[in-house]
């Protein structure tokens, strides 16, 4: 997946200094794509649209949004948090996508990649907030990627966990023993996804070769979630 060929095509990359956004434009990059990599924030309504009309011609957009996972037990989850999670996470993929769609549509061609969580896909002690969040994300591409489809328009998610990351997994975080052997009884694979990995199979989502995919969820966490 490494060899994903995206010579020539125009690739927007959100938050790019956070959460995936460093690996995913060395890999784009490296397949051949002109990054345009944003690192402003989107969370004010106005921003999404001018991060779009910005950028002008959008081949792929990929829609890589994080924040810190709140640790609230669910009783324990105020308004003030639950609107922030949302306001991070769901408000702004949906402005990016609106966005950006015209355009797609008109040309009758388009990649919407979500760097998504595996949080959606089990149960977390102490994330509803976040893995709500997360799981509208995930309903959402789902929903759209239908939609689009007919439009020559591909929109699906990568719903990760245990990938290597400054956000989730900074360096004091792996150096933990008890991190350490979280990994050896709950991530089959035994180790963290490497960025490239995770970034590689983002490319190639974006790529020719997964014209066939739509509105899908990929599972990439070291089997934490099998499905």
């Amino acid at each position: 997946m490494s060899d994903a060929k995206l010579s020539g095509m125009r690739v927007l990359i959100t938050q790019s200094r956070d959460f995936m956004g460093p690996a995913l434009g060395e890999v784009f990059a490296a397949a051949g794509a002109e990054v345009l990599a944003d690192d402003s924030s989107p969370v004010v309504p106005e921003a999404a649209a001018q991060i779009i009309a910005d950028a002008g011609r959008i081949d792929a957009l990929v829609l890589n949004l994080a924040l810190p996972a709140p640790a609230t037990r669910a009783e324990q989850v105020g308004d003030d948090e639950w609107r922030a999670v949302f306001r991070v996470l769901v408000d702004p993929m949906q402005q990016l996508v609106r966005a950006v769609l015209p355009q797609m549509i008109e040309r009758r061609s388009g990649k919407i990649v979500l760097m998504g969580s595996a949080a959606a896909l089990r149960g977390m002690s102490g994330r509803s907030s976040y893995a709500a969040a997360r799981g509208a994300q995930l309903a959402y591409i789902q929903a759209v990627g239908v939609e689009v489809a007919g439009q020559g328009i591909r929109v699906n998610a990568i719903a990760q966990n245990f990938v290597d990351n400054p956000t989730y997994f900074p360096p004091e975080v792996q150096a933990r023993p008890e991190f350490q052997e979280r990994l050896r009884w709950q991530v089959p694979l035994g180790r963290l996804v490497t960025p490239f990995e995770d970034a590689s199979f983002a490319a190639y989502l974006c790529s020719e070769a997964a014209n066939c995919f739509v509105g899908q969820i990929f599972p990439v966490c070291g089997g934490w979630v099998p499905r």
